[in-house]
């Protein structure tokens, strides 16, 4: 079984890596390959799936995770 990560991208897609199975709310499956990039402007023509506007229509964020400490 290989590892799932996640990784925000500052100003861009949520990145999902490793292989994962994504439903809609009806519970039919969209086919994905190992990398899936989420649209995070939701400005995207492939919503849920990133297409690249986040780098023409301004989409600014960068969340960063809480330290502990």
């Amino acid at each position: 079984m290989s590892d799932v990560t996640v990784e925000i991208r500052d100003n861009g897609p949520i990145i999902i890596r490793g292989g994962v199975t994504i439903t809609d709310a009806t519970g039919h499956t969209y086919e994905t390959k190992d990398t899936v990039f989420f649209c995070r402007c939701g400005q995207s023509t492939k919503k849920p799936f990133c297409d690249g506007t986040h780098k023409v229509c301004g989409f600014e964020s960068a969340p960063r995770a809480e330290v502990a400490g």
